[in-house]
């Protein structure tokens, strides 16, 4: 089932959408959350100085947090309001610099269970003539948790 092409509701993507505004850390690199689908989320991170490394590429760090961010998001999609998820592990493989006018994190849902969700992440970085680059894949597995009343 292709869940990009499916909104979630207006109840969830607020839900997403606060929790979000809560991350310091994506506050901070300027990530901003696009698109909440089913399953499915973009997020995306203006190339700016203070995100790059010493030779002028986004640095693999704000790379790995959005992809990171962007499956537990999509995890979250999926569960009811009264749940959260916190990353047990994930693999990144890093294809490529990332040089351009920003990157494009989308986390997908593979796998949704009782306990665990797995996700895909992808990262691709756009350049100013609209080119794309995958720079990231990856995956991820979520546990769930109560959310904290």
């Amino acid at each position: 089932m292709d869940h990009s092409r499916q909104h979630a509701s207006p109840a969830t993507q607020e839900r997403v959408r606060d929790s979000f505004d809560r991350q310091g850390l994506l506050a901070h690199l300027g990530a901003r959350l696009t698109h909440i689908g089913l399953g499915y989320v973009h997020i995306v991170l203006p190339a700016r100085p203070e995100v790059t490394q010493q030779h002028g590429y986004i640095h693999t760090g704000a790379t790995s947090a959005i992809a990171d961010s962007a499956g537990c998001y999509a995890a979250l999609t999926l569960l009811d309001e009264n749940s959260e998820v916190v990353t047990v592990e994930y693999k990144i493989n890093l294809l490529a610099p990332a040089a351009g006018t920003h990157l494009e994190a989308i986390g997908s849902v593979i796998k949704s269970g009782r306990t665990l969700t797995v996700c895909e992440l992808t990262v691709q970085c756009v350049t100013a003539d609209g080119a794309r680059q995958f720079v990231a894949h990856g995956q991820q597995t979520l546990i769930h948790a109560r959310a904290k009343q």
